[in-house]
């Protein structure tokens, strides 16, 4: 199932389009399919970023150092 939007442009942009003869609906929405792509992977990346800082271990290194030159 489908479903239709709708945008509105300027009447020089709308005269360009129809000049060029490209199959607009078909490039808007691989456009479209390519952003969300994209947007759904950025917020991929920001919930695993996410997860990964809050399993990260809270160590002072400069402790362990300290510990290991002692030995």
């Amino acid at each position: 199932m489908s479903a239709t939007i709708t945008i509105r442009v300027s009447r020089d942009l709308k005269e360009k389009m129809k000049r060029l003869r490209i199959q607009w609906s078909k490039e808007l929405r691989g456009f479209l399919e390519e952003r969300i792509r994209h947007l759904e992977l950025a917020e991929t990346i920001k919930d695993v970023e996410s997860k990964a800082n809050r399993r990260r271990l809270k160590v002072d290194s400069t402790k362990l150092i300290r510990e290991d030159r002692r030995r």
